[in-house]
């Protein structure tokens, strides 16, 4: 199966002190509500679709940012996945599930809109570690939203199961953060919409 790697320059904005505006942070809570789109690959070439909903209480302080940054360049992302285990900051959900608690939220203002990413430790499915697969590798969602202010609508990208590397870019022979999508093609976020 091929890999698809996104190099995102801007999320090592995200991580860096006073480069971002967390207005998040401020408010109380928020839910957005929309449709994922997921393409298939390898034998199950279908494509599915269903309701998501994304429930978001608190966003991660620029202190804890810079601490998961760190921790990413020394001891790569296990002792991440390590540091937000315990972090409550919402729930991500696809259909009727109960949803999963996400770990990490951030906000900023990219091109007059709101930017959301958030990262959490994703679904393992009991067959995964049954088997030892090498989608065990891969232990991070990953969602990135574009919302419209004022409107409440947008879209966005979610990625199932991300691996999150600190890297050197090829091209400009700089640092960053690389997130690795173990599918061929991330998750389309669709008709997203503030609800609350």
């Amino acid at each position: 199966m091929k890999n698809a790697k996104f190099y995102i320059a801007a999320f090592a904005l995200f991580l860096t002190l006073g480069l971002t505006q967390n207005s998040l942070a401020q408010s109380s809570r928020e839910v957005l509500q929309g449709t994922v789109i997921s393409f298939g690959s390898g034998f199950d070439t279908r494509t599915r679709s269903a309701l998501f909903s994304l429930n978001i209480n608190g966003a991660t302080s620029d202190q804890d940012t810079q601490r998961y940054l760190d921790l990413l360049r020394e001891g790569g992302q296990d002792s991440v996945l390590k540091a937000i285990d315990k972090q409550d900051l919402g729930r991500f959900s696809i259909g009727a599930n109960v949803g999963i608690p996400i770990n990490f939220v951030r906000e900023s203002t990219v091109d007059g809109k709101r930017r959301i990413f958030v990262v959490f430790e994703r679904w393992t499915q009991f067959a995964e570690l049954r088997g030892g697969y090498r989608s065990l590798d891969y232990p991070f969602g990953v969602i990135e939203l574009f919302i419209d202010p004022k409107t409440g609508k947008g879209e966005g990208t979610y990625i199932a199961a991300a691996r999150v590397n600190w890297d050197k870019d090829g091209k400009n022979g700089q640092y960053q953060v690389e997130i690795e999508n173990f599918a061929t093609y991330p998750a389309r976020l669709m008709g997203v919409k503030v609800v609350k």
